[in-house]
């Protein structure tokens, strides 16, 4: 009996050498990078922060636990047949080429690194925020590829990029920590309207396939009461309550002068409105059919932001606001 017992112990033991092993290794194939970059804020150094550490927040997933797209496909759109003519996508027209976002796909991802051409850029969107804003991702000579920190500022998604782990605001356009800590990113002209709008002004536009490589449910948003509730969810450094906070606006910031033109006083406009702001002539395009707002000097496109109104003031607190009539 002792014999049995002593061998049984003795293979238990063996099992467990054996067994353990495997099982510790497979966990940190699964998990390992998430355990690695674990902590307060996801393994970044947020030492001399340019904002507040205390309000640098998790946003809940991990680094890279919100998976950057760095591989985009693109189909005609005539195969996008996953979109409907309201559906909202992100347009940009860079170098003679068209490509269109879709929000369905970017609440799962945040941020595509893409190409058009011999031009790097980077195309982010804040779910938190409404906000899609590209940005050139050549700095120095060198594409820059980022991902999704999984940490947010006044509630803004924070990318980084991955060749310096330099933390970087959306709204801000700004590196708030790590060795680039203060570069600016540029900003280019991106469009925030419906599908059925870039299709018919663009038909040969480009878009982003739902054939990205990770299996989400694009057809559902992971955001939905949030849209449709009054407030956000994370809090922010500066409220402002002349508008309900996810009133839609279209932001412009020139010359160091920000203004926001609410959609819902544009929905009592012209559909143009000749405007003055930072001292340069500017024209506002606004379809209230489409939900959708954008900003000329000349007849070029020029970089604006539509997003919702508690995010714009937490970014610009001396915000000026467009007020019918002027």
């Amino acid at each position: 009996m002792w014999k049995f017992l002593s061998f049984r112990v003795f293979a238990s033991n063996r099992a467990r050498w054996v067994i353990y092993p495997i099982v510790l290794a497979g966990l940190w194939f699964w998990k390992g990078s998430q355990l690695l970059h674990a902590g307060p804020h996801n393994g970044f150094d947020v030492s001399g922060a340019l904002v507040p550490v205390e309000q640098i927040e998790a946003g809940g997933p991990m680094r890279d636990g919100i998976p950057a797209i760095d591989h985009p496909r693109f189909i005609v759109a005539s195969q996008a047949d996953f979109l409907n003519d309201r559906d909202r996508v992100l347009g940009i027209s860079l170098n003679g080429m068209q490509k269109a976002y879709p929000v369905l796909i970017l609440n799962y991802h945040e941020i595509v690194n893409d190409r058009f051409g011999d031009t790097a850029v980077v195309v982010s969107f804040c779910p938190l925020c409404g906000t899609g804003i590209a940005f050139l991702a050549d700095r120095n000579g060198e594409d820059f590829d980022f991902g999704v920190s999984g940490l947010l500022y006044n509630s803004d998604v924070l990318l980084y990029d991955r060749q310096t782990e330099s933390l970087w605001s959306q709204l801000r356009e700004q590196a708030i920590s790590g060795p680039l800590k203060g570069e600016r990113l540029q900003q280019i002209a991106i469009e925030h309207t419906s599908w059925s709008d870039w299709r018919s002004r663009y038909p040969q536009t480009r878009v982003l396939s739902s054939n990205t490589g990770y299996r989400r449910d694009y057809s559902r948003s992971p955001y939905a009461d949030y849209t449709s509730s009054n407030y956000p969810i994370f809090d922010v450094s500066h409220i402002d309550r002349r508008f309900q906070p996810k009133e839609q606006v279209l932001g412009i910031e020139r010359n160091g002068i920000a203004r926001a033109y609410p959609f819902s006083v544009l929905s009592h406009g012209p559909a143009e409105i000749e405007d003055q702001l930072g001292g340069e002539s500017i024209r506002i395009v606004f379809d209230a059919a489409h939900a959708s707002g954008r900003a000329y000097i000349a007849n070029e496109l020029i970089p604006s932001t539509t997003g919702f109104w508690f995010a714009w003031a937490a970014f610009h607190p001396d915000t000026e606001i467009f007020q019918a009539g002027e």
